[in-house]
């Protein structure tokens, strides 16, 4: 079984007052778990501990299923050492407003996200979205911007 744990660098003061950088949990308390379900069921009862984020479907809460181009694609981002990646929820942005946009060359070529004014940002930013579950923020140069046109 695959997993995924988004990590990030945070600055974490020592007990003697010293300043380290450490990497994080940018989310805490979520795994991303890369199985079928049939797998998951079998494991489950092994694993009183893990527990399923769900969603409302017809009145009933399913699992979240993150689709595999999705996930590597957040992957790909969230894995980067940019020390300036943003991690949002889902009611932290306004993603309508946002252009579709598609990033050729550089560390994130072919990741596909929409282009953003994030509050409190001087630049701009392409978020990768985990529909309903998840969001990240990265600073692309303009230049590696492609419009997806529809």
């Amino acid at each position: 079984i695959e997993t995924f744990i988004p990590m990030r660098r945070e600055v974490v003061t020592l007990r003697d007052g010293h300043k380290s950088h450490e990497i994080v949990p940018a989310i805490h308390n979520l795994i991303f778990v890369h199985t079928t379900s049939g797998t998951m069921r079998e494991l489950k009862p092994q694993l009183p501990i893990v527990q399923y984020l769900t969603h409302p479907v017809n009145g009933r809460n399913r699992p979240i299923l993150v689709p595999e181009a999705q996930m590597q694609q957040f992957i790909r981002v969230s894995s980067s050492d940019d020390d300036r990646l943003l991690y949002f929820r889902p009611e932290e942005l306004n993603l309508r407003r946002g252009t579709p946009v598609r990033i050729i060359g550089g560390p994130f070529d072919g990741v596909e996200g929409t282009f953003v004014k994030v509050q409190g940002v001087r630049n701009r930013r392409v978020v990768v979205q985990l529909q309903g579950l998840l969001a990240i923020a990265a600073e692309v140069h303009p230049d590696l911007i492609q419009v997806i046109e529809n």
